[in-house]
């Protein structure tokens, strides 16, 4: 007896240890705040709104907002980026259009469609139909999946302009860039990704912003294209972008095997998660990246990056280096760097999972620690973020059975989870 209660008190206090990601916002499904009744009873009877289509994907914080992005997988998506107010007490809030609910209209009329294939996915959608509309808004985000903060309180949108992607796909714009002012919600820039910069497999799903304070015009944004294996590099200063090959953006053949809640699927996702590291001694910035379909992490100099002639004059391969991999199931979809505890930080899909790395540390299986792994809370993370005051935010949300089976609305499917970095690095190897 007196044994048990010893194992007891060590499991107590192994718990301890570890700090657990507290569950700040769920839903069984998305609601929105319409501007009255007869709106949201109007885009329901005009099928603009099915609650069920709507799936949150990427996450965002700056001061009091929670930017939350719903891409439009389906038709029926209410508003693709919105946010919570994070002084709300509801545990369901309902999600607020940004910067309006004009900027989130479709320009054009967007119908249900019956689903063509049971497996559905990005891979298996028929290819979009261009309809080419010019917009009257500038605002008007289309459809958004990641969405990035930097430092000079702007708010970077990538919004890939397609809509219904699974049903009858229509790519209503350009792939575009859009930069937004927080403190007065104003658009400050958009820019149209150049047709020759984009393949016939492009999918653009991710954005990363690399700036400092001191220097708020000369930003640089980062743009994975996931499907055709190559990153957009765009300056702000001079509204101007450029794309770059290598062959560490592709995906590892042995790596696009994922089992998630049950479901079993294949995917051929190269580079997705990408992540500005410290400032080195030079005046430099490693960009951490992996493809999703891979196990492996990369590194390459900003400097590099942000040098056309050199990137892409032929001398610039053994720049990009190879930094470890995460072992066996270490698939992941997003990583964000904390400067104050000098950790990245990623999702792990394949274990529900997730986890770290310190980057003074060697890239290997035993430096890397597991923050969190939950069958119940974390299945499928799909991104994460570390804000400016050392918190790291989560967004579940289940997509593979969004994808590829149906959601059970009667059980909580998407979560956004939270936590003090500092708290959850500690017992594991991150913590120095």
């Amino acid at each position: 007896m007196f044994t048990l209660r010893l194992l007891a008190l060590c499991f107590i206090s192994w718990l301890g240890v570890n700090a657990k990601l507290e569950e700040r916002f769920s839903w069984k499904q998305l609601t929105f705040d319409w501007p009255n009744a007869e709106a949201e009873a109007e885009a329901k009877q005009s099928g603009h709104y099915i609650a069920e289509n709507n799936l949150p994907l990427g996450v965002e914080r700056w001061e009091n907002k929670i930017f939350v992005t719903v891409p439009r997988w389906k038709a029926g998506v209410a508003a693709t980026l919105n946010y919570i107010d994070l002084s709300t007490t509801e545990k369901s809030p309902k999600l607020r259009p940004y910067p309006s609910w004009e900027a989130n209209k479709l320009p054009i009329d967007v119908q249900p469609q019956e689903q063509k294939t049971p497996s559905g996915g990005r891979l298996d959608a028929e290819k979009a139909q261009d309809v080419g509309v010019q917009l009257q808004n500038n605002a008007t985000i289309i459809s958004t999946f990641r969405i990035s903060v930097d430092v000079c309180d702007r708010l970077w949108v990538l919004d890939t302009g397609l809509a219904d992607i699974l049903g009858n796909p229509k790519q209503i714009t350009p792939s575009s860039i859009l930069v937004f002012d927080l403190k007065t919600d104003q658009l400050l820039r958009r820019f149209a990704i150049p047709a020759d910069q984009s393949k016939e497999d492009t999918f653009f799903a991710n954005i990363i912003v690399d700036v400092d304070r001191e220097q708020c015009e000369d930003a640089y944004a980062y743009v994975p294209d996931l499907g055709a294996y190559g990153v957009i590099v765009y300056s702000l200063r001079d509204d101007k972008s450029y794309r770059v090959k290598h062959n560490y953006f592709h995906f590892d053949p042995l790596q696009g095997d994922f089992n998630v809640a049950g479901v079993n699927f294949q995917w051929t996702d190269g580079v997705f998660g990408m992540a500005i590291g410290p400032l080195n001694p030079d005046h430099t910035k490693d960009v951490y990246f992996h493809a999703l379909a891979s196990t492996k992490e990369f590194k390459v100099s900003n400097r590099v990056l942000q040098n056309e002639s050199h990137v892409n004059g032929g001398d610039s391969y053994y720049d990009f280096k190879l930094i470890g991999d995460r072992g066996m199931n270490g698939q992941s979809t997003a990583e964000s760097y904390d400067k104050e505890t000098g950790v990245l930080f990623y999702t792990q899909v394949n274990k529900d999972a997730i986890a770290c790395w310190n980057v003074k540390r060697p890239y290997t299986t035993d430096t890397q620690g597991l923050i969190e792994s939950d069958s119940h809370t974390l299945v499928f993370p799909n991104d994460l973020k570390v804000d400016n005051t050392g918190n790291l935010w989560v967004l579940s949300d289940r997509m593979p059975t969004y994808l590829y089976k149906e959601l059970d609305h009667n059980e909580v499917n998407y979560r956004i989870m939270t936590g003090k970095t500092a708290d959850l690095i500690k017992g594991t190897p991150c913590e120095l």
